[in-house]
């Protein structure tokens, strides 16, 4: 089994624990079949769809790119990134960020961006 596998089923199982989801849980938000999970979290599935990572992304709220970089899918290294619509700038320099850390972080930045608006006017 190639690390690559091993990585991204150490990464799925940790993520989907920490977040204290069954597999029959996953399946029911996800649509994803708890066996084709297991699988996953056992290293059987080489090359996963970019899909299926990225609603599991989504559910256990970790990096997508870091999903896709364990499967060796090329992934931008920096600069800009498209998320939900919107595009973002990428949080390589702070590593993993989860979705309420990016929102906080977005929140943030808008109040420091208000500040310094009313300071040149």
């Amino acid at each position: 089994m190639p690390q690559t596998s091993n990585a991204l089923a150490q990464f799925l199982r940790t993520a989907r624990e920490r977040g204290g989801f069954s597999l029959r849980a996953v399946e029911e938000a996800t649509g994803v079949s708890n066996a084709y999970l297991s699988q996953l979290e056992h290293g059987r599935i080489r090359q996963p769809s970019p899909v299926v990572l990225h609603k599991l992304s989504e559910l256990y709220g970790v990096s997508y790119t870091e999903a896709m970089r364990l499967v060796g899918y090329p992934v931008p290294r920096s600069g800009r990134m498209e998320r939900e619509g919107q595009t973002t700038r990428s949080f390589d320099r702070f590593g993993d960020v989860t979705l309420e850390e990016e929102r906080a972080l977005a929140e943030y930045l808008e109040f420091l961006r208000t500040r310094r608006v009313r300071r040149s006017r």
